[in-house]
């Protein structure tokens, strides 16, 4: 240790910064020990006298991407200026300093809430770990997302990220050379014929093109549907992460385009950027308007490739479902297939009673619920591919309750 660590003792030193590490790894970043013995060298490298070498020195170990530095530098704050904050003594409250910003809500619930759990004696946590894991994962699967608690709806929103599915490539109208395809390009065997002579005629094969799938999920943000669309975001967001043509649509009173929020590959910044752009949640909902500003805006960009289109909604339309049938109905003709994902399908007695249910479902492929992890767990099958579903006869041929 140089001159300036030896102020602190050095077992001291190496606690705090084990401390340091395990909080940034329940942030989120990924701590390996090799990365706490790097710290413990640099630390020891530059010593302990200025804040900001420490900082630094930090810094350039435990953060590997942009996203990654709002986390680290609030840890940083509430770790090294208050440590309270992380004790659940004193410093409960966020300290208030030159450069601060408010905590985000991972490092509010990773710090503030972790360390009555981080006090009790390893042995009873692991106890209570091997004793009632599967029997939370068992009720959180058919429990519905409005009964959840906080610490529930959060597992269950890391569960739904899980949950994204792997669709196969849809075949396309283009082909292209393949040497056991099943069509025969007339053009290249001419062609390929007048090198050879006509005596021998090499026939080249050809196939379909593969193109990936492409998505289209609009998401129900008003007040009755708040709950079931914060969740739901959670499964927008990975399948953002793992396809490329994935646009989502939250609407209430208006529409609004949060595709490119949803492009952050950190799930908090990319849904509370998609909170702060979209100014009407929890309010009332205008279906029927909201779908003719897409058919009217966006159709035309987004469903070029015929995708897969996710509605998100209950079907209760203020305006009594005012021309709803006529936007639906083009919005059926112009995607592949249309799925319309309604929590209220969750009671044994539902009846399409309200006007909006009404428009809607004659021109829908699948109906299903959106209530609970076995719902999401459903939905991600039929996606796939896993769950071969014919196409419906009525309006509740699909309907079966998860």
């Amino acid at each position: 240790m140089t001159a300036s660590a030896s102020a602190l003792p050095a077992e001291r030193l190496l606690i705090h910064l084990a401390s340091f590490a395990r909080a940034l790894r329940r942030v989120g970043l990924a701590v390996s020990p090799e990365k706490l013995v790097n710290a413990v060298l640099a630390v020891e490298a530059v010593g302990i006298s200025r804040r900001s070498d420490l900082y630094w020195a930090l810094h350039s170990v435990f953060v590997n991407r942009p996203d990654q530095r709002e986390f680290f530098d609030q840890v940083f704050f509430l770790f090294w200026r208050s440590p309270g904050a992380l004790e659940g003594g004193a410093g409960d409250k966020a300290p208030k300093g030159e450069g601060w910003q408010p905590l985000s809500r991972r490092v509010a619930e990773a710090l503030l809430q972790e360390p009555d759990r981080a006090r009790e004696p390893a042995v009873v946590e692991s106890e209570l770990d091997a004793r009632m894991t599967w029997s939370s994962r068992e009720r959180l699967k058919s429990r519905d997302f409005e009964e959840m608690s906080g610490n529930e709806l959060a597992e269950a929103q890391a569960a739904v990220r899980s949950m994204a599915p792997l669709v196969k490539p849809i075949p396309g109208r283009r082909f292209q050379a393949h040497p056991r395809g099943a069509r025969i390009d007339m053009r290249k065997t001419l062609r390929a014929s007048l090198r050879t002579g006509a005596d021998i005629i090499p026939l080249v094969r050809r196939r379909q093109r593969d193109r990936p799938p492409s998505f289209v999920v609009l998401c129900d943000i008003s007040g009755s549907m708040s709950t079931y669309s914060r969740v739901f975001l959670h499964f927008a967001h990975a399948m953002t992460q793992r396809y490329a043509r994935v646009s989502t649509f939250l609407f209430a009173t208006r529409l609004t385009n949060v595709s490119r929020c949803l492009r952050d590959r950190d799930v908090d910044c990319a849904l509370s950027a998609a909170g702060h752009l979209a100014k009407d949640w929890e309010g009332g909902t205008r279906i029927g308007q909201c779908l003719h500003e897409f058919n009217r805006d966006w159709s035309r960009r987004v469903m070029a490739q015929v995708p897969t289109v996710l509605l998100v909604s209950d079907g209760l339309d203020r305006e009594a479902g005012e021309g709803l049938t006529r936007e639906i109905e083009r919005l059926h003709k112009s995607c592949r297939t249309l799925i319309w994902l309604n929590p209220l399908l969750r009671y044994d007695k539902f009846q399409p009673l309200a006007a909006g249910i009404r428009a809607i479902l004659p021109h829908v492929d699948e109906f299903r619920s959106i209530h609970n992890l076995e719902s999401v767990a459903g939905l991600a099958a039929i996606l796939s591919g896993a769950a071969s579903q014919p196409r419906p006869t009525g309006v509740f041929a699909n309907s079966a309750a998860d």
